[in-house]
């Protein structure tokens, strides 16, 4: 069963614009979410083992201090 979306003239140029002269919209679409999957994948555990993960809440920490004293 197929579905219709709308998108407005800008996004479906943006799309048409990264399209292959050989895919289909729903083609596209399906390569998008797979890239995006692969590109959190890869991102994944990237922060195991450092103090990355602390010193990033420390800042978000700070950030909301910032906006909370406004």
């Amino acid at each position: 069963m197929s579905k219709s979306i709308r998108v407005d003239e800008e996004t479906h140029a943006a799309l048409a614009s990264l399209k292959g002269d050989d895919e289909t919209f729903d083609d596209l679409l399906t390569r998008l979410l797979r890239e995006r999957r692969e590109d959190i994948r890869s991102g994944a555990g990237l922060w195991e083992g450092s103090d990355a993960p602390e010193r990033a809440r420390e800042k978000r920490r700070e950030m909301k201090r910032g906006v909370d004293s406004r």
